[in-house]
């Protein structure tokens, strides 16, 4: 993947456009961005290979699905070398109920978002990780009850604009 990829305005805003409607065709986003299709594709290729667009697809809203737990999870671990973050990163790796892990300050370690079937699901993945001894000292838990706002990322505009 090659990383040394310089934007400028055109790519931003094909990023943007992307980032709002991912399933649009080439045609429409060569449209929205004022190039021709085949200048645009090829800039799409562009930021793919240098690695500014991750991928593509849906975004689901697993409430219409059934009832499903949400928990957010601050770890402290007992001892802070890197080889401890390192074992503990690949360790969470490979839970697939974990959405979202951040290395993060204010008093713990790190900030893991699960999403489970339920509380005790919840309760037998953090026994499990408990178990296999990647460098847990404590944990706290917080059940989420409702999440009236919930965004998804599409800042990119908004963050660009105040740059």
């Amino acid at each position: 993947m090659k990383t040394d990829c310089k934007l400028d305005r055109l790519d931003l805003r094909i990023l943007i456009e992307l980032q709002r409607r991912g399933r649009m065709t080439n045609v429409e986003l060569a449209d929205a961005v004022g190039l021709s299709a085949s200048p645009c594709l090829t800039r799409v290729k562009r930021l793919e290979e240098a690695g500014f667009i991750a991928g593509y697809g849906a975004l689901i809203r697993i409430e219409k699905l059934g009832d499903f737990q949400v928990v957010f999870t601050r770890i402290t671990l007992a001892n802070h070398r890197r080889e401890d973050f390192v074992r503990f990163i690949e360790a969470v790796r490979d839970v697939d109920e974990i959405m979202e892990c951040h290395h993060a300050t204010g008093g713990y370690d790190f900030l893991l978002k699960f999403v489970t079937r339920n509380v005790s699901h919840y309760q037998s993945l953090m026994e499990g990780l408990l178990e296999r001894n990647i460098g847990i000292e404590q944990y706290f838990s917080c059940v989420v009850i409702h999440s009236p706002v919930m965004r998804h990322p599409n800042l990119l505009e908004t963050l660009v604009a105040a740059g």
